[in-house]
């Protein structure tokens, strides 16, 4: 009788880390999106820490535009805006300003520039500007990371 309550017992434990070990296999994504930069193919084996894809978020869209430090005079947090897309010729959108960065873009470079060399030529800095867009998501005109545009800020 003890014999065979162990074998059961050591089955029960193989099918728990069985159970466990297939949970391994499974990746699942923090958010929805489009797969992209695919790195690995199936029957690869991978280490801990390895990209394997990366994935671009469906939501939370918006534009950054840098505009220089002299032409913040009168743009607003919640002023509305147009902006045309380089790829789309023919689709306008709109969007209102999210937020004003505090600081310069060059302050949150990963190598900010050191003008130490005794160059005293003054140089604009760019502000970087949030804007999100107001118009549904369109399948004819998706927005995507990287994308050029041209904003247009209703400051009046």
């Amino acid at each position: 009788m003890r014999f065979a309550q162990a074998r059961l017992a050591s089955a029960q434990a193989k099918q728990t880390e069985a159970t466990l070990n297939e949970s391994y296999t499974r990746i699942t994504a923090p958010v929805s999106g489009v797969l992209s930069r695919k790195q690995v193919e199936i029957g690869q084996l991978i280490q801990a820490g390895q990209t394997l894809f990366t994935i671009v978020a469906d939501t939370g869209v918006w534009v950054t535009a840098n505009y220089k430090e002299t032409q913040l005079d009168d743009i607003r947090i919640g002023q509305t805006v147009e902006f045309d897309v380089d790829a789309y010729g023919s689709c306008t959108f709109h969007g209102r300003v999210e937020s004003i960065a505090a600081a310069t873009g060059a302050k949150f470079a990963l190598l900010p520039p050191d003008n130490a060399t005794g160059n005293f030529t003054k140089v604009v800095q760019r502000i970087p500007v949030r804007i999100r867009p107001t118009d549904a998501p369109s399948a004819t005109c998706a927005l995507r990371p990287g994308m050029s545009v041209v904003t247009h800020i209703n400051t009046k």
